[in-house]
């Protein structure tokens, strides 16, 4: 069998792997692990990865490289401060819990060798973004949890790499000289890693910040060769400083004010989806079923003390003292499976222990392999049973997120808050901004197109989104962002009245509603909500009835007299949308332009919408029965 081929084969197997598994909706992980052991050398045969000899070992160096740059992309470092604490305890004495933790379990359960099981705790210190990530996603918990098991998962995997690394030369070299030569070693991997990984990304987020520079069409994959070309340098002068680099790169690259193309998210996403697949396909194939059957009950009792004892004991040490709940360090005693990086350093260790004739690499390695499949089915399996037992999901999504917080949307927001939303407000305007914060809304500052500002609006927690600015491009790409990356439900976009508007194939394709009842011009309402010129009032809609003299409504002009705001349905608030087909016994709060107040009252008319009269519908409720509902209070003329 051709090396081309195995990985050819891997690579496919692994894609249909995950699709299936996004299907089933599990862990993909769990079928690319049962996929390799079922295509291995000791099942099917059809994949054969010691054909690749120690090519097998560059690709997974390189793949976990671009696996870990991509995880560092999505951290926001203005997140990470409130959970500063707490992530700085678990990537540091947490880490080294659970290395002197997993080595005791090895140890004393396993009766392996205290250099073995040494190694062995090294191992399994990661925890893995590539299974954290779509466990979060699925599960919806808090965000104080999210940000730390997300920041976890990305910064403790090159310092796991790292000390595993360290521990490996220990072992095949274990005289007190060089091990302690191996520990001193530590501090200028990580000094290396993080100054060089700081300084290139600092140089992709340069090039790309200005036109002159940026390779048009090739931003992706200039960052990708940029990528490499770092992890491979610092590994040349130090090794195992890479894997550090890497992800200092990524931290710095997605926290500079650098607008990242979303091309390039695409590209790492796809690339990294990629790269997972084949990765653990190849590597699952590589480990024997007689090995970890060997291991029997005490690997999995081995197992059972990681997540039982020695997960539980870190937590609770890296928390005292934290703003966590005991509810939310339960859950992070929990939440604690291993992805790619354990299997690849334990993949890599067992062939190093080989190469030197130092026996048990087969064994560690098979035991590494429990460890994830156990973790990973066993933790992510019960994550949402668990969750919702300690109560730590997120809240159900209720809030809108409004873009542009002119007095169009400060209006907008004020009805949808008495309707029971949550409102937050989004403004590159920092005037704009002071204004609705001394009204008293959640303003965020900042670009809503770039995918950190929008982050800081929690559009975890949104049922929709609006775009509000006069820009109805701005507003689309807005919208579209909040539905595809953050999986917004719904979306509304302001078309400005007079243009060409965005094509009808564009807004069904995202999913998008045109907000209010058509096109308007923005700018001039928010001139007259600024100037008192326009009124709130309450209307109920009556079904009309067609005929020769009401078939056609009055043209309006271009400048309409009235604004649609919200419509009311059972209770329910939602903002006019275009597409809306009102019923009887629907309410609706409109903004009417007092020099032409007679003329939209009889334009609406027309369209079945009716001034609601407060006491018109006393006098109606005291003729009915006393148990019927009150009507809805009237709102309030601005």
């Amino acid at each position: 069998m051709s090396p081309e081929l195995v990985v050819a084969l891997a690579l496919g197997f692994g894609v249909l792997a995950q699709t299936l598994a996004k299907a089933l909706r599990i862990p993909g992980i769990v079928l690319l692990l049962g996929t390799g052991l079922l295509l291995g050398p000791e099942g099917l045969g059809w994949i054969q990865p010691g054909v690749l000899g120690r090519g097998l070992y560059a690709l997974v160096s390189l793949s976990v490289a671009v696996i870990l740059f991509e995880g560092a992309l999505n951290l926001d470092l203005k997140r990470l401060r409130r959970e500063g604490r707490t992530i700085r305890a678990l990537v540091t004495s947490g880490a080294m819990i659970t290395w002197l933790g997993g080595a005791l379990a090895a140890r004393l359960v396993l009766g392996w060798s205290w250099q073995l099981s040494i190694l062995f705790g090294a191992m399994v210190i990661v925890t893995g973004p590539t299974v954290i990530g779509p466990l979060l996603r699925t599960l919806r918990v808090k965000p104080s949890v999210a940000t730390v098991l997300e920041a976890e998962g990305v910064l403790i995997d090159p310092i796991g790499a790292i000390l595993a690394a360290i521990t490996l030369e220990a072992v095949l070299a274990p005289d007190a000289g060089s091990l302690a030569a191996h520990v001193v070693g530590l501090l200028p991997r990580l000094a290396l890693g993080a100054g060089a990984g700081a300084a290139g990304g600092a140089l992709m987020a340069l090039v790309l910040r200005h036109p002159r520079l940026r390779p048009e069409g090739l931003e992706s994959l200039f960052v990708l060769a940029g990528v490499l070309v770092t992890y491979a340098l610092c590994n040349a002068l130090l090794s195992e400083s890479g894997i550090l680099a890497v992800v200092a790169a990524g931290v710095t690259l997605a926290n500079l004010p650098t607008r990242i193309p979303e091309e390039l998210r695409e590209f790492k996403g796809y690339l990294t989806e990629g790269f997972i697949g084949l990765l653990f396909v190849l590597l699952a194939a590589d480990v024997g079923f007689r090995e970890m059957q060997a291991l029997g009950v005490a690997g999995l009792l081995t197992v059972a003390a990681l997540i039982l004892i020695v997960r539980p004991l870190e937590i609770f040490a890296c928390t005292l003292g934290s703003s966590l709940s005991w509810r939310e360090r339960a859950f992070l005693a929990w939440l604690a499976p291993r992805g790619i990086v354990a299997a690849a350093i334990a993949s890599l260790g067992a062939a190093a222990l080989a190469e030197r004739g130092q026996p048990g690499g087969d064994e560690l390695r098979a035991m590494v392999f429990m460890t994830i499949a156990v973790t990973v089915v066993v933790l992510g399996g019960l994550g949402g049973l668990v969750a919702r037992l300690l109560r730590v999901r997120a809240p159900a999504r209720n809030a809108f997120i409004l873009l542009g917080a002119e007095p169009v949307g400060l209006t907008l927001a004020e009805e949808l808050r008495r309707g029971g939303r949550s409102v937050a407000l989004v403004d590159s305007n920092p005037d704009h901004c002071r204004a609705a914060e001394e009204a008293g809304w959640p303003v965020v500052f900042g670009n809503a197109l770039e995918e950190r500002t929008l982050a800081r609006a929690r559009p975890e927690q949104a049922i929709a989104v609006v775009g509000l600015t006069a820009n109805e491009s701005v507003n689309h790409l807005f919208a579209s962002e909040a539905t595809e990356r953050f999986g917004v439900p719904r979306a509304y976009v302001a078309l400005e009245r007079g243009s060409r508007g965005l094509p009808k194939q564009m807004l069904d394709r995202h999913g998008l509603h045109v907000l209010f009842d058509g096109p308007r011009d923005l700018e001039r309402w928010n001139v007259r909500f600024r100037h008192g010129l326009a009124s709130l009032e309450r209307f109920r809609f009556e079904e009309v009835e067609e005929s020769e003299e009401n078939g056609e409504a009055p043209k309006r002009g271009r400048a309409d007299p009235y604004l649609i705001l919200v419509v009311e349905r059972g209770g329910r608030i939602e903002p006019m949308r275009q597409d809306f087909e009102p019923k009887e016994g629907d309410f609706a709060t409109i903004a009417l332009l007092d020099e032409r107040a007679d003329e939209a009252l009889a334009v609406l008319a027309t369209l079945g919408w009716m001034p609601d009269d407060p006491e018109e519908a006393e006098d109606a409720e005291e003729s009915e029965d006393e148990g019927s509902p009150e009507p809805a209070a009237s709102v309030p003329r601005s």
